[in-house]
Formats: structure tokens, sequence, C-alpha cells
């Protein structure tokens, strides 16, 4: 469920709306590999925090874990947004549309917090 209550819908493939924004953005076949690919890295080592805990493994070891998928995270965000920066808002001001730079100041308050 979203914020207001309303059912949020599963993206099932490349060309479903986007769940905030309804912005979407062809990726090329290698960027879209690419990123799912670190994605499935992480929800793989998500799983094995689980199978840490259901075994009592030891505290520090699954902070170690958790700091791993931290950083493997905070890579996929760095790719996500070099290729944000390089396509979306190039492009945008290319085209005129200086507001991209007010919602990419925006975005990058958000990931300073």
């Amino acid at each position: 469920m979203g914020k207001s209550g309303e059912k949020i819908k599963t993206i099932t493939n490349k060309t479903s709306c986007c769940v905030c924004s309804g912005k979407t953005k062809e990726r090329s076949e290698k960027e879209y590999k690419d990123l799912m690919n670190r994605l499935k890295r992480i929800e793989g080592q998500v799983r094995g925090i689980q199978g840490m805990l259901e075994k009592d493994c030891y505290c520090t070891d699954i902070i170690v874990q958790v700091a791993a998928i931290n950083a493997a995270l905070n890579s996929f965000n760095k790719a996500l947004l070099d290729s944000h920066i390089r396509t979306c808002v190039a492009d945008n001001i290319r085209q005129g549309n200086d507001e991209v730079i007010d919602e990419l100041v925006i975005l990058l308050q958000k990931l300073m917090k």
C-alpha cells in the first residue's frame, strides 16, 4: 500500500508505468541487464542474511553482510544516477526544460539525508 492507502502496482515488465512520478525511461538492453544483475545479486545477499538469521549466526557476521548490501545498493544508485544525469537530465536541458535541474537538486538533497 502507498502512503495514501492506494495499492501500488507491481512492475512486471519494462513497459509498465512507474509507481511514483508516472514518467518512464527506455534503457538500452545493456543498461537494463546490468541494473537487473546488480539487483539480483543484492536480492541474493538479502536472502543470505535471512539464512544467517535462521541459523542463529553471530550478530557481527550479519552486520558485515548488511554493510555489504548497503555498499551494493549505493553502487546501484550511483550507476542509475550517472545514467539519469547523462541521459534524462542532459536531454531535457538540451530541449530547454530547465525544470529538470530543480528535480535533480531535490533528488540529491533526498540522497544526502
